[in-house]
């Protein structure tokens, strides 16, 4: 073994990031390339009933104006959100009804304002509360999830319980905001499509745009080379790959289209707002007796999506008696989708505060509460966790945080106008894993090349990748390189759902050691084209397991909250992850950081709000959606424990990509009552919240 596993290993893109030569998908050259900008729907539900293209078509440089009455026609997409310019159904605002393809992006531009849309406008209701008449239970919630679990009698052991609570937080819609919008380019040549698109799994992307153009797999090449970030967003193909395909195949041009930033709120998904109710219920030792946790939330009208974020209170604490339940509201909305720890970031927020809530009815210690109702198997679903080690999270948070000098008083330490105090909340996330292919190659000048179809959006999985394949190989790092982002690679999953490194990593790690096995066999030189072996991991990656998989982790959170302003700060946060063996010391808390700042934006920045009259969300871009900086964080730390486990994968890795964001929020609000002795139910603590809260308080 070579070491390079867990060394802090400096990212291979690093160097073209920060000198501008990585090429994103609106970057590569493409002679002849036009440009194409989206008209966006001016009515929150109906029909169009006429487009004007003339004015359009007079803009200098502009080539076409596609609608529903020319566009290309394709089949049916299982995703109602690419069935683009087909019909002149309206079924929320922002849906694109016209697009614009220019000889320039200014042109497109222009020309796109200039067209003259028409409507048959419909009554709308964009308006989700938890006794909505539309509200149902569905069958299932997000990733197969059953939308309602209950054991025991929770209502019976919550009504005889010795301390209890029972309250209501509310959490506003989120939207991911990655910093290159969705882009993609698209040309045809010979009936084969190409596509460079911004995308956190081009496989997906190819099978969708072979089936909405009738064409066999292998005419279709998708690449994502660089990708600025995607939070969820870019998991599934968007309305810009869709578009820039149909726009290329009319013009016989090569077509990028760029989504302006206003556009994505209403076509690239969001985080649905969640309505929760949690009921909790102990005994005077602390020990939960009842725990029940009720969502409601809005999807779209014509695709349902679920956020599952009564799923964390099934895998959390100890409770004989517990009830989770998601119910969903159809309304005239854009469709929500993924959003970094989709289900888990909502879901913990409310399970975390409520807990707080209930230390302090106890008068318990936090830390202590949460010690106290560790699990010894799953509650679910009853299996052995492969390992849990949270907490081992929280103590070690504790020693680092300086817990045990806490006093547990609310507004007991003040500074001038500012209230100071400190939270706690945990953290999960399943492990997930998919079926792989890599193959690994030695060539005659002592090097290696491995490939395989992952996509690295910023996380530093090329080189992760590298030193699995390393040290599997046993050798130095730097001889061994890497290739992913194409369709034209070995077949891998997307990168999603803190997936990507434990999948491709299988891969490459059995592709790597089986290829060390040929070269021990081998007598003589190699080939000129070299040797390689290929890996598989279909019948193991996606193997069921008789163990409950999940990372831990314990956040730990100061603040300080100005009684003139309303505004809180926060001074330290930090981080204790129980997620298997780190491959990259350096790029792990890269993704921890990064996933903390996102939950800090989630507790104090972050929110969007639907226009009830216009049925659309009014904060459309970085000015009013306001993401947190580096300025926001006075202090930020990410720790973890080395954790053994041989019952996930080839290198013992749990995802870590989305642990970070789970909890924080939580953490943040719980030390927000702690300062103030206020208790903020909604999200996020805006200074207007935070001042309101004082008031009352002092009334």
């Amino acid at each position: 073994m070579t070491g390079s596993v867990g060394a802090p290993a400096e990212r291979r893109e690093g160097r073209e990031k920060v000198s501008g030569t990585a090429r994103y998908a609106g970057e590569f050259p493409s002679p002849g390339r036009a440009r194409a900008w989206p008209v966006p729907a001016g009515v929150a539900r109906g029909r169009v009933t006429g487009v004007g293209t003339a004015a359009a078509l007079a803009v200098p440089g502009v080539l076409a104006v596609l609608t529903h009455e020319n566009a290309p026609r394709l089949a049916e997409p299982d995703d109602p959100t690419l069935a683009l310019l087909q019909n002149a159904r309206v079924p929320h605002r922002g849906w694109f009804v016209a697009l614009v393809v220019a000889e320039t992006l200014e042109a497109a531009r222009a020309g796109a304002g200039a067209v003259r849309v028409t409507y048959d406008a419909e009554e709308h209701d964009v308006t989700l509360t938890a006794s909505h008449p539309g509200v149902y239970v569905p069958e299932e919630a997000n990733g197969g999830h059953p939308a309602v679990r209950e054991q025991g009698d929770p209502d019976g052991a919550f009504g005889s319980s010795t301390a209890r609570v029972d309250v209501a937080y509310r959490l506003p819609p989120l939207h991911n905001h990655p910093m290159e919008p969705h882009t993609s380019t698209a040309r045809w040549e010979d009936g084969r499509l190409t596509v460079h698109t911004s995308s956190q799994g081009t496989g997906a992307v190819r099978a969708v745009l072979a089936g909405l153009f009738g064409l066999p797999e292998e005419r279709v090449v998708v690449t994502a080379e660089h990708v600025g970030g995607g939070f969820g967003s870019k998991g599934t193909p968007r309305p810009d790959v869709v578009l820039a395909a149909m726009a290329a195949r009319e013009t016989g041009r090569p077509v990028t289209v760029a989504l302006p930033r206003r556009f994505l709120p209403a076509v690239v998904g969001h985080r649905a707002p969640t309505l929760h109710r949690l009921r909790l219920g102990a005994d005077a030792d602390g020990r939960l007796v009842s725990l029940t946790h009720e969502v409601t939330t809005h999807t779209s009208r014509i695709k349902e999506f679920v956020e599952q974020a009564a799923v964390p209170a099934r895998v959390m604490y100890a409770a004989p008696h517990s009830r989770t339940v998601h119910r969903v509201a159809a309304l005239d909305v854009p469709s929500p989708s993924w959003m970094r720890a989709p289900g888990e970031a909502p879901g913990m927020y409310a399970l975390e505060s409520a807990l707080d809530e209930l230390a302090t009815e106890l008068g318990m210690d936090p830390v202590e509460l949460r010690v106290r109702n560790e699990p010894d198997v799953e509650p679910d679903s009853g299996r052995p966790f492969s390992s849990r080690h949270l907490v081992e999270c929280l103590r070690e948070g504790a020693r680092r945080f300086g817990w045990a000098g806490r006093d547990p008083r609310p507004g007991s330490r003040r500074d001038g106008p500012l209230l100071l105090g400190t939270g706690v909340a945990a953290a999960t996330y399943p492990v997930m894993v998919g079926p792989s292919t890599a193959t690994a190659r030695a060539l005659p000048d002592g090097s290696f090349l491995v490939r395989i179809n992952a996509t690295d959006i910023g996380t530093g999985a090329r080189t992760v990748l590298a030193q699995v394949g390393a040290d599997a190989l046993g050798v130095p790092l730097e001889r061994v390189r890497i290739e992913v982002g194409s369709t034209e690679l070995p077949s891998a999953p997307l990168a999603g759902g803190s997936s990507g490194t434990a999948s491709w990593g299988w891969a490459v790690h059995d592709a790597c050691v089986g290829l060390a096995r040929r070269l021990a066999g081998h007598v003589g030189t190699l080939p000129g084209q070299g040797l390689e072996f290929r890996a598989d991991t279909t019948g193991a990656a996606d193997a069921g397991s008789d163990f409950a998989r999940h990372a831990f982790g314990a956040h730990f959170a100061e603040v300080a909250v100005d009684t003139v302003t309303g505004e809180v700060r926060v001074g330290r946060l930090l981080g204790v992850y129980a997620a298997g063996r780190i491959l990259n010391a350096r790029t792990a808390r890269s993704q921890f950081v990064g996933g903390m700042t996102m939950g800090l934006g989630m507790a104090l920045t972050e929110g969007s709000t639907m226009d009830a009259a216009f049925g659309d969300f009014t904060e459309s871009d970085l000015a009013s959606y306001h993401v947190p900086v580096h300025a926001d964080v006075a202090g930020i730390e990410a720790h973890w424990l080395d954790e053994e486990d041989a019952r996930l994968n080839r290198m013992g890795s749990k995802g870590i990509g989305e642990i970070g964001i789970v909890g924080t929020a939580a953490a943040i609000g719980n030390a927000v009552h702690h300062a103030t002795g206020v208790r903020l139910r909604e999200l996020p603590l805006t200074p207007d919240r935070v001042l309101t809260g004082l008031l009352h308080r002092r009334t």
